[in-house]
């Protein structure tokens, strides 16, 4: 699975763009660093994405119930990295990837809708383009908010760059 890519584009005439790529292993997660040439192509790995929807943590694992077959699969923290911040009770939106059976990873939805439990009062008559202040999840995730928003608020947040969208 593809972590990240920088692309380096060489200056002279015929020279290939080059790839440098982070990936993990799908199955064992080991970390491998690739250099690739543009024409270069990688295998593809046969998963299958299933609708899932998060249970409950059990212990240092995420248990997701299968939404088709009810069957249930645990990702442990470090196979969420980051995104197990964005994991709350009750969300029915991830997507699993399986393959053999056994979940690999997920795909968090573009947005997701949390409740504020954590930030400084509110000001009065802040405009919505004025100043931003931290706000805290239940999940610990922190976003900077307008300083018009209190604590027990709805907000809705991007999953891919931690930016507040608008209130739920």
């Amino acid at each position: 699975m593809v972590k990240s890519i920088v692309v380096n584009n060489p200056s002279s005439r015929g020279a290939a763009t080059l790839y440098k790529i982070r990936l993990n292993h799908a199955k064992t997660g080991q970390k491998v660093d690739e250099s690739l040439k543009g024409g270069d192509i990688l295998p593809d790995i046969d998963f299958e994405r299933r609708k899932m929807q998060y249970s409950y943590m059990d212990g240092e694992s995420y248990v997701f119930m299968d939404d088709e077959d009810y069957s249930q699969h645990t990702l442990s923290e470090s196979d969420l990295g980051d995104g197990k911040l964005y994991i709350y009770e009750g969300m029915d939106s991830v997507v699993g990837m399986i393959v053999d059976e056994q979940l690999i990873g997920i795909e968090l939805p573009n947005s997701v809708v949390m409740k504020v439990t954590d930030t400084a009062p509110g000001i009065k008559g802040a405009s919505a383009s004025a100043r931003t202040k931290p706000a805290t999840m239940a999940t610990g995730l922190v976003v900077q908010v307008p300083e018009y928003l209190e604590v027990g608020e709805s907000i809705k947040i991007n999953t891919e760059d931690n930016r507040f969208i608008s209130r739920a």
